[in-house]
């Protein structure tokens, strides 16, 4: 059982290079007592791609997740204020100039 959440979600944009990238990963347990560690990524409001990694001990699932966090903030993704009710969308959502969200 996981002993307190695991949730990451952060960013990187460069508007130089014409990149908005996102990335976001969680550990949940699975219906059979093991954990996965499930990681998103690809272009902000895409739907990009999905990986899940299968983990009897909850040891090895925070090893991966702490190594791929470490990463991804050496190549320069940011944490960003989310909600995980939008992580769990197909696309994250944004909040256009008005205030409201697409």
């Amino acid at each position: 059982m996981v002993t307190q959440p695991y949730q990451l979600y952060v960013e990187r944009k460069d508007q130089t290079k014409n990149m908005a990238r996102f990335y976001a990963m969680s550990i949940e347990p699975t219906l059979f007592g093991e954990l996965c560690l499930t990681r998103r990524w690809g272009r902000i409001g895409s739907r990009g791609q999905t990986m899940a990694h299968h983990f009897d001990r909850e040891e090895d699932a925070v090893h991966l997740f702490l190594d791929l966090t470490r990463q991804k903030r050496a190549r320069g993704y940011t944490p960003i204020s989310a909600n995980f009710s939008e992580f769990d969308s197909p696309t994250p959502s944004f909040k256009t100039s008005s205030g409201k969200r697409r």
